[in-house]
């Protein structure tokens, strides 16, 4: 099984979430989201497959997310784009859907 991890090596979470998939033996790519940000298409259509909301894939504790509380999804998802640490990570993909890893187990029902 193929999976795509949006990964901050800095973060345990993402971490913990990538150790879930190699563990599963998922053939796992490793896109350093804050060096390669996804497009703001990709983001959207990533929070579309997951069956969530752009502000749900808000990373709520940075400062920047704190302007963004009156924003629509268009513009939390140009503001993700402008500055990837909004991002909440670690967003994980394969056939099956799309799933936050927070909790790093939450990724298991697409595996």
């Amino acid at each position: 099984m193929k999976a795509t991890i949006y990964h901050n090596p800095r973060c345990s979470k993402s971490r913990e979430t990538l150790a879930v998939l190699e563990a599963a033996g998922a053939d796992v790519r490793v896109v350093e989201y804050l060096k390669t940000p996804p497009s703001r298409d990709e983001l959207a259509r990533l929070y579309a497959k997951a069956g969530m909301s752009p502000r749900n894939g808000l990373r709520k504790g940075e400062d920047g997310a704190r302007a963004l509380k009156d924003a629509s999804d268009d513009g939390i998802l140009d503001a993700m784009v402008a500055d990837p640490i909004l991002i909440e990570r670690p967003l994980v993909e394969t056939e099956k859907g799309v799933r936050l890893g927070r909790p790093p187990e939450a990724v298991r029902e697409i595996l």
